[in-house]
């Protein structure tokens, strides 16, 4: 098994920035691609970004540019450092991550989610 747990969220002002902490427990597991997601009230969750184990990174179209993800493997941890953020930034964001366990299986695993809002 595999918890998740995210920090960071907040009110944030148009144009401000926020960094959002997921860390993954679960010794057992080989933590692979770490991502974030998004959901605002009435829409389907979205992709944000996502990483590998290996460091490569992948974003929506909606927040390249503004958007950083990042990880450190040693602490099973990725960030999200959120900046020039705008009112549809405005979303619950989860935490994903893809896990391996010791007889190889491979599991999803989400965050509990945590509230962003944009706003003056």
């Amino acid at each position: 098994q595999v918890q998740l747990v995210e920090s960071g969220g907040g009110l944030v002002q148009p144009g401000g920035s926020l960094r959002l902490s997921c860390a993954a427990s679960g010794s057992d597991f080989s933590i692979n691609t770490m991502g974030w997601y998004r959901q605002a009230p009435g829409q389907k969750r979205e992709l944000v970004a996502t990483v590998t184990s290996g460091g490569s990174t992948n974003y929506a179209d909606s927040v390249k540019g503004r958007f950083t993800i990042s990880r450190d493997n040693a602490k099973n941890t990725v960030y999200l450092q959120m900046n020039s953020v705008k009112p549809e930034d405005t979303a619950v964001y989860y935490c994903k991550a893809l896990a391996k366990s010791p007889r190889g299986f491979e599991y999803q695993y989400w965050g509990q989610g945590t509230q962003v809002t944009v706003s003056s």
